[in-house]
């Protein structure tokens, strides 16, 4: 299954009003839940097989994963905030062409339906919409940037 037929199943599922669908192959599993939350998307993959390699006498110590940018803002107190996430894989855009506004700012009131970004995904341009009513408090992806699939992309302030 590619990105695009899970994308357009995640679309289908989410219109039809069912509450669950789960799809098995041979190496791959997908697991789509809804309830009036946003889509939940659980894809496992066999794992790669990567060889054993034993210790070099006098190889460095392994070293401390650095803090990320993400791992900072999780430190953060936003606990009072919602988390918009992404519901894709693809190029985060906060406009839809360079020339053009952004569809929110910080300190902007986004309403339930608002678009606020646009995610590219193979060379499809979909609008994403706010699930929730509040301000903008921090805009956690840089334009133009790739995201994840459940990325933190906006910190929203309920009203």
């Amino acid at each position: 299954m590619d990105i695009k037929q899970i994308q357009e199943l995640i679309k289908f599922v989410s219109r039809s009003g069912v509450n669950e669908v789960a799809i098995e192959q041979k190496d791959f599993k997908i697991t789509i839940k809804t309830n009036q939350t946003p889509t939940v998307v659980n894809a496992t993959v066999p794992a790669a097989i990567v060889p054993a390699v034993a210790p070099v006498a006098g190889a460095a110590a392994p070293v401390a994963p650095v803090e990320t940018k993400a791992t900072t803002v999780a430190a953060e107190d936003t606990s009072k905030y919602i988390t918009i996430k992404s519901p894709m894989i693809g190029t985060f855009y906060r406009s839809s062409s360079p020339d053009k506004p952004s569809f929110a700012n910080v300190g902007d009131e986004v309403g339930v339906g608002k678009v606020i970004c646009i995610i590219e995904a193979m060379k499809l341009f979909n609008e994403i919409e706010s699930e929730v009513s509040g301000r903008i408090v921090k805009v956690l992806v840089e334009n133009a940037s790739p995201v994840e699939y459940d990325q933190p992309l906006f910190l929203v302030e309920p009203i």
